[in-house]
């Protein structure tokens, strides 16, 4: 931000009372001079930007320098004062509709308008961008009135599964007997930052985990339901040939065990989830997963593999309200999610886990879509598909240089493709609407720039990962 434009807002500091807005102005007497002068008791800088794929507000000075939507917290009473500057070049505006103070807009980056309002009652309060599908896109951000304490956000535990968690690939070995341990939980888990849920969970996180066979191997499962389970749950295998897919037999109330023993008839890469009814509630809430059947001699080597699965939630409160969240069986029913997931949460795959890989090498994600209800349209902003596996089909020469490929609720493809240039690269459903509830990762490539692949004339913006 230029220095002479942080003067200028702060000059705006001093002000007369003609030029107040809101609430505070309403609030003074009707025979007081417009000459009179009056000092905010708070002051924030704010600037517009592009961070993580959102349109969001930056904190510019003191304790909220270079935070994204920074909580702002004023004492009961006091004056406030919100500069906003335009860093991007939209049209944008900041409002606190709660204490009726709105700016004009802003159209050029570089611009700068204020806002001032006395904060007279005590609680929190919401201050946003009010043009149309800002707020979604990400402009929305707290002001804690009273006592300068800001209230503690909820937390949950961390059931996102770690995308590098793919066991070890069969290689040249022959059919053999193998064991898998699966626990049903019910958790309360961070779906995002202030943001809490009830998951259903396969071994305390969503997706459940990966397992990793070969064709020909006999598999036994033992499935166990957690004594402090309050429903009924199961496990369905699209891979198993056999009732329900080991459903029929897997039906434990809380503190029981149930066993089944598959073999592996089918190459492939599989989804399993839960199948006690409702059973489109058990998938939303989290019971969903993957198994791989490689096929005889394994795959082929890669560099890195990931395991990533989409996933809706269907809660009674709006996409972004804070708290703990509850099941809603109307937008269940009505198939209107309010939160769209990779591995989880809003956070699995952009904060909490860090997919990484290294200029030159080959990457594979097995990929599939626990649902219930959504079809995705699987892309990497970024790269193009090398090789896809479409539907999960390990067995069919494989379809080649593919931009997006559909995946259906309980599919799975898997794809791989090699990372020329270093950067980010951003995992997304290209339905892009469900980005803004909460559908996003990244891929970070390091390693040397390849101008013969890809050479920029200029400056990287606020949200190319560089």
């Amino acid at each position: 931000m230029d220095p002479k434009q942080i003067t200028r807002l702060v000059a705006c500091a001093v002000f007369s009372i003609a030029s107040m807005s809101g609430a505070y102005a309403a609030t003074e007497h009707a025979h007081s001079s417009a000459s009179v002068q009056y000092r905010p008791d708070v002051t924030f800088t704010l600037r517009t930007d592009i961070a993580d794929g959102k349109l969001v507000f930056i904190g510019e000075n003191g304790a909220i320098k270079g935070k994204v939507n920074p909580q702002l917290i004023v004492p009961e009473n006091a004056v406030v004062q919100i500069n906003l500057v335009n860093g991007d070049g939209a049209t944008h505006d900041i409002a606190v509709p709660d204490f009726s103070a709105k700016s004009n807009q802003l159209n050029a980056k570089g611009s700068s308008t204020t806002i001032v309002f006395k904060a007279d009652k005590k609680g929190e309060f919401q201050y946003i961008c009010t043009l149309p599908g800002h707020v979604q896109a990400g402009m929305i951000g707290k002001i804690t009135v009273g006592g300068g304490v800001a209230k503690q956000a909820p937390k949950g535990a961390d059931i996102s599964a770690n995308p590098a968690d793919v066991g070890k690939p069969v290689g040249k070995r022959g059919p053999q007997k193998m064991t898998v341990n699966l626990k049903t939980t019910e958790v309360l888990g961070q779906l995002a930052d202030g943001t809490t849920y009830k998951y259903w969970t396969f071994n305390n996180k969503v997706p459940g985990p990966f397992i990793r066979t070969r064709v020909g191997d006999t598999v036994t499962v033992n499935m166990s339901n957690a004594k402090d389970s309050h429903m009924i749950h199961s496990v369905d295998f699209h891979a198993v040939t056999g009732p329900g897919g080991g459903a029929a037999v897997t039906q434990a109330a809380p503190g029981a065990t149930k066993s089944f023993t598959f073999k592996a008839l089918n190459p492939g890469l599989y989804v399993y989830h839960c199948a006690t009814p409702m059973v489109a509630q058990h998938i939303s809430n989290g019971m969903y997963g993957m198994i791989l059947v490689e096929p005889e001699g394994g795959l082929p080597k890669v560099d890195r593999e990931f395991y990533v699965m989409q996933g809706e939630l269907y809660t009674a409160q709006r996409h972004g309200t804070q708290g703990e969240n509850e099941f809603s069986l109307e937008k269940l029913l009505a198939e209107q999610p309010e939160h769209l997931t990779f591995n989880g949460t809003h956070d699995a795959l952009t904060k909490t886990h860090r997919m990484e890989a290294k200029t030159g090498e080959t990457v594979r994600i097995f990929f599939g879509v626990g649902g219930p209800n959504a079809t995705s349209s699987f892309h990497v902003i970024g790269e193009v598909f090398d090789r896809v596996y479409s539907m999960g089909d390990l067995t069919s020469p494989p379809l080649r240089n593919v931009q997006t490929t559909t995946v259906a609720p309980g599919g799975a493809t898997m794809v791989e493709f090699k990372v020329e240039v270093p950067g980010r690269l951003i995992l997304v459903d290209h339905a892009l609407s469900r980005m803004e509830k909460g559908l996003v990762g990244f891929m970070h490539v390091d390693g040397p720039e390849n101008a013969d692949v890809f050479k920029s004339h200029s400056k990287p913006d606020g949200d190319s990962g560089h």
